[in-house]
């Protein structure tokens, strides 16, 4: 019935997302969904430049980055990336996920994200590691990132991308705009050893 794999996905999609009514918030992720998965480049990819022709513009697409597991994530990656498939990405970060390999455990702060990068995405999914407890920094380190990822937001339209969260930091690089993996990480940790000790305190610990 349909040319490509491309075109059967994307029709597939748009019909499942009509027949819900297109929700606000309605993930796709491609077969090709980092760098190292496209033939012979994100931009020179056939199957991506399909999937941006014809998926329907309100669905969004994910993207782990360069690889499954991206150390980096670049302003220019992404710039190509939206360009192929006519929409900013939704990230699904892979940066903390150990469920390929149970030995590893990743407790430092979130960090290889270029400044800037939310301007650039249409959201952000952080895949953590398995064990619970292992994620108290990387949520807290995303969300001192995701602080002065809005300070630094200059156009209107972009902040309007991304929900304001009530609180905040009383780190002095998400107040100015920036960010600093070493600062997020104490602030982390600060937390982290007070929540431990009020822990200790409840009955039964």
């Amino acid at each position: 019935v349909f040319p490509s794999l491309a075109q059967a996905q994307a029709s597939v999609a748009n019909e499942v997302y009509k027949e819900l009514g297109q929700p606000p918030v309605f993930l796709f992720c491609p077969t090709e969904y980092c760098s190292s998965l496209c033939s012979p480049s994100p931009s020179q990819s056939c199957y991506l430049q399909t999937i941006g022709q014809e998926l329907l513009p309100g669905i969004g697409v994910i993207w782990t980055g360069p690889k499954v597991v991206s150390q980096e994530l670049s302003g220019v990656l992404l710039e190509e990336v939206e360009a192929v498939l006519r929409r900013r990405p939704v990230i699904w970060d892979n940066l903390y996920a150990n469920d390929y390999d149970c030995r590893r455990v990743f407790l430092g702060p979130y960090m290889g994200r270029a400044p800037g990068l939310m301007s650039r995405l249409h959201g952000l999914l952080l895949n953590p590691n398995c064990e619970l407890q292992a994620n108290f920094i990387p949520i807290h380190t995303l969300g001192t990132w995701f602080q002065s990822e809005l300070g630094s937001c200059a156009l209107p339209e972009h902040a309007g991308t991304w929900p304001l969260s009530p609180g905040s930091s009383d780190s002095q690089g998400a107040q100015d705009g920036s960010y600093s993996p070493q600062e997020a990480l104490e602030l982390a940790l600060r937390d982290w050893v007070a929540e431990i000790n009020q822990q200790a305190l409840e009955p039964g610990r």
